[in-house]
């Protein structure tokens, strides 16, 4: 006997509403997104634990160990191993570690042994350029006005402004870190873009600073050890050795052309700038200036330095922004690179 239509037990036409559509997307609630996070698993542990024994082998074969290099490897695996937090954080700031690694490795391929060191005649364009008139008719770089004119709140005020280098980089990149993980790497990949940028220069353009010619004259010689100039006088003033330890590590004396103690702070208020931060970018901007005053006052750079560090900072910068708004590779790097620093989360947006 047939089953009547409406029976319970009849089978129902399919309604075509009801039907997947060939292509279409899954609902929102259904659909799956990118892992994020990075979990220690044996394959995380092993790249982790390869990666800095093959630093330290080949740290050992071509400089010798170092203290610094030891407790950069020390730190970076007890952040990894310690707990997901932890190891996301050092994960992220491998882009300074990096960095890092890739400036100490400078020692090793000085840079005068490819080009010719500009000594001489920078000194003499940046007079040209830049020469202020003396008491005694004379025309100074500003260098040399400032060491005539030196006292001691400009030599606290430099001091201070120069110790900002570093720290305030990496001091926004943490805020970032924990305010917008896509920002900070924007910023993070921006800062060691820029400082690609100035490596070919300086390999490009080997120039001595200003202290060198102060110190030596106008005569190369390779050996030259690296000099506090006139940011010795912080040190003497508070009987400290800040500056003294941090010029006995220099990579290469004969590298003041870019500088990038110019180009960092101005990367930071570019992107403080970026992402709106308020009246933190007064801040930003004051030590920005501060630290290209400080540049030339202690004599480690000149104006043209100062300068060619401005513009590697801008041509960085634009090469980030350049690289991740038109090349898909980059773009999606960026984007999972992202991921691995972000807590974890389901696999299914909810």
């Amino acid at each position: 006997m047939d089953t009547a239509p409406n029976s319970p037990g009849a089978s129902q036409p399919a309604n075509p509403a009801s039907q997947p559509v060939p292509g279409a997307s899954r609902p929102a609630a259904s659909r799956p997104v990118p892992p994020t996070g990075t979990p220690l698993t044996l394959r995380t542990a092993l790249t982790a634990l390869g990666i800095s024994a093959a630093y330290l082998l080949l740290a050992r074969w071509l400089l010798g160990y170092k203290p610094d290099q030891l407790f950069l490897v020390g730190l970076f695996n007890i952040l990894f191993f310690l707990s997901g937090p932890t190891r996301r954080f050092i994960l992220g700031f491998t882009v300074f570690i990096v960095f890092w690694v890739l400036f100490d490795s400078m020692k090793l391929f000085p840079n005068y042994r490819y080009n010719p060191v500009h000594i001489e005649g920078l000194y003499h364009l940046e007079k040209s350029l830049f020469g202020i008139k003396g008491a005694a008719g004379a025309v100074l770089t500003p260098n040399e006005f400032w060491f005539v004119h030196r006292n001691t709140f400009l030599d606290i005020l430099a001091g201070c402004f120069y110790l900002c280098w570093i720290p305030l980089p990496l001091a926004f990149a943490g805020y970032l870190f924990y305010k917008n993980k896509e920002a900070f790497f924007q910023f993070t990949l921006s800062f060691l873009l820029v400082n690609l940028v100035g490596f070919v220069v300086y390999y490009a353009c080997p120039a001595a600073p200003p202290w060198y010619v102060q110190y030596h004259g106008f005569a190369f010689n390779a050996h030259t050890p690296g000099n506090t100039a006139g940011l010795g006088r912080w040190d003497d003033y508070f009987h400290l050795h800040v500056f003294a330890g941090l010029y006995a590590k220099s990579s290469n004396v004969f590298a003041a052309m870019p500088s990038l103690h110019a180009a960092y702070p101005l990367t930071v208020l570019v992107y403080g700038l970026k992402y709106r931060l308020r009246w933190i970018n007064l801040l930003f901007a004051t030590i920005t200036v501060g630290i290209w005053f400080s540049a030339v006052y202690s004599s480690h750079h000149y104006v043209l330095d100062v300068l060619a560090g401005i513009t590697c900072g801008i041509i960085g910068i634009s090469l980030f922004q350049y690289l991740f708004r038109n090349v898909g590779w980059f773009t999606r790097f960026v984007k999972r690179y992202t991921r691995a620093v972000e807590a974890p989360q389901s696999q299914v947006a909810t």
